[in-house]
C-alpha cells in the first residue's frame, strides 16, 4: 500500500507598506495665525497580515540655517487623518482622528490608522489627511522645510 503525503510551503506573508506623498504645500500664514491644507492620500496595502498601525510623525520645521529663531517646532503642526477614502478587502481600518475636532500635535508620534481583519485576504485603505500649522508669533520671514512621514508596522 503506497501512502501519498502533501506538504505545502505557504507564500511569504507580505509586510504591510505604506505610500504617500512626496511633498506637500502647507500653504502660508503671518506670524500668530494658522495655515491648513489636506496633503494627499495615504494609502496602506497589506496582504497576509491580520493587523497593522499605521504611525505618522514629523520633524521640526526650518528656514535659513535652522537657528533656533529660524525653526518651528514639530508640536505646532497638527494631524488629522480623516475618514477612509476607499478600502478593498475585508476588515476593519479605524482611523486615528476621524474629524478636525480630533486633531493632534505631532509633537510625537500619533497613531493615523489601525487595521484589523479575521483573514489574511490582501486589503487597501486609503485616507487623505489634513495638516494644520500654527505659526508662533515670533517666526521670522521665510519658507520653512520639514519632514511628515508615515509608517506602518
Amino acid at each position: 500500500m503506497t501512502t501519498t503525503a502533501l506538504f505545502t510551503i505557504p507564500e511569504a506573508l507580505l509586510a504591510p507598506a505604506v505610500t504617500a506623498p512626496a511633498s506637500a504645500n502647507i500653504g502660508s500664514a503671518q506670524p500668530g495665525n494658522t495655515t491648513t491644507v489636506q496633503m494627499g492620500q495615504v494609502k496602506v496595502t497589506s496582504s497576509g497580515v491580520m493587523r497593522w498601525t499605521a504611525t505618522v510623525s514629523a520633524t521640526n520645521f526650518t528656514t535659513g540655517s535652522g537657528l533656533p529663531s529660524q525653526t518651528i517646532a514639530r508640536g505646532n503642526l497638527s494631524y488629522w487623518s480623516g475618514p477612509i477614502v476607499t478600502k478593498t478587502g475585508p476588515g476593519t481600518p479605524v482611523p486615528g482622528q476621524p474629524t478636525s475636532a480630533d486633531k493632534v500635535a505631532l509633537d510625537t508620534a500619533r497613531t493615523a490608522f489601525t487595521y484589523s481583519t479575521v483573514n489574511t485576504n490582501s486589503s487597501t485603505v486609503i485616507w487623505q489627511p489634513t495638516l494644520v500649522m500654527t505659526v508662533p508669533a515670533s517666526a521670522v520671514a521665510g519658507t520653512y522645510t520639514g519632514t511628515v512621514t508615515h509608517s506602518v508596522a
